[in-house]
């Protein structure tokens, strides 16, 4: 695993995050990006993506709420984002539950050089296309081995894979870690995922050197906010503005190696 220093090399180099996201979450995401101490830009228009994308650190790209001009944006900035040598994010928000978002999610993997995609368990099998029940945006239920469909995913496009749930995993397609912890009530958040996704990007930003690491660092991060956040809330209203505190407050010092999962071991 990468030394466990990114999150205090990420306050300090405060990396410009550019959201193409939807409109459900980007107040969320926004919000919770300065609390973990990166900048949150929100830019779609395609008369700027580009611009905005070669001056930011990271560029992330999100379907939720997806129209024909939001993918044009979102082409020009990721080549922009990959032309720069900076992290590009996909977050396939409900990629099997329209015709719409599975052509969207193709011609977006076809086109862009995407670092990492960050889905649900029901996002992932429709990348893969494997079967899978989804329910909207949500994950569903399915029998597919979702951890082998993620490393099919990630050799076939070359990018890393991670797939949130109550174990999350990340994969480069050969290595596989799995990350415990979380708790449920961050299921009862919209945006949750969304804001993860323009987390992980952030400490790509800043974890360049082992980009696999990078991830799982920020999924253990992110689940052990998610704890803090349950011990201090009563329900899912002041759970979100406790988890934003978490995100704010927590150090380095929280994540143990205990939590990284290694396929057959612990990551030391």
């Amino acid at each position: 695993m990468a030394q466990f220093s990114l999150l205090k090399e990420l306050r300090t180099q405060n990396p410009l995050v550019h959201c193409i996201t939807n409109m459900v979450v980007a107040n969320f995401q926004a919000n919770g990006l300065l609390a973990l101490g990166a900048s949150p830009i929100m830019a779609e228009a395609i008369e700027e993506a580009a611009d905005v994308s070669s001056v930011s650190s990271c560029t992330l790209l999100n379907i939720g709420t997806l129209d024909p001009s939001a993918v044009e944006s979102m082409i020009a900035a990721g080549k922009v984002s990959s032309i720069k040598g900076r992290p590009l994010v996909l977050d396939p928000v409900g990629a099997g539950a329209t015709a719409f978002r599975k052509q969207t999610v193709a011609t977006l993997l076809k086109e862009l050089d995407i670092t990492l995609i960050r889905g649900n368990a029901g996002e992932i099998a429709s990348i893969a296309g494997v079967e899978w029940e989804v329910k909207g945006v949500d994950a569903g239920d399915g029998s597919a081995n979702i951890e082998e469909a993620a490393k099919d995913v990630a050799r076939r496009h070359r990018c890393l894979v991670a797939v949130t749930g109550e174990t999350d995993i990340v994969t480069d397609g050969e290595k596989l870690i799995r990350i415990t912890g979380g708790h449920p009530l961050m299921s009862k958040i919209t945006g949750m995922g969304c804001l993860l996704s323009a987390v992980s990007a952030a400490f790509l930003s800043v974890g360049k050197h082992s980009p696999i690491d990078a991830v799982a660092y920020s999924l253990a991060f992110y689940k052990r906010a998610g704890e803090l956040a349950a011990e201090l809330a009563s329900g899912p209203g002041d759970f979100a503005v406790y988890f934003l505190n978490a995100l704010h407050q927590l150090g380095d010092e929280a994540i143990d190696a205990d939590r990284f999962i290694v396929e057959e071991g612990v990551v030391k």
